[in-house]
């Protein structure tokens, strides 16, 4: 997997199992992930803070088990 992407224009997205009360908010970056396989997430609350990596098979994987409930959202 390549780790070096250009995060520069990346359009974020907050996830639908964020909570609305400015809590535990997740981002991630789809056109990113599109153009690269690569998917960006960082915490909402800190966008100039670390972004994690991901291969898009790993997320993918993790937001099956997520909507499936094998992972509880919290």
């Amino acid at each position: 997997m390549n780790t070096t992407v250009d995060l520069s224009r990346a359009e974020w997205v907050k996830s639908s199992y964020s909570s609305g009360d400015e809590g535990q908010c997740v981002e991630f970056a789809p056109g990113i992930a599109a153009a690269t396989g690569v998917v960006p997430v960082r915490d909402s609350k800190q966008s100039n803070g670390p972004v994690l990596l991901f291969s898009s098979v790993a997320w993918n994987s993790f937001i099956t088990a997520t909507r499936s409930g094998q992972v509880e959202a919290r």
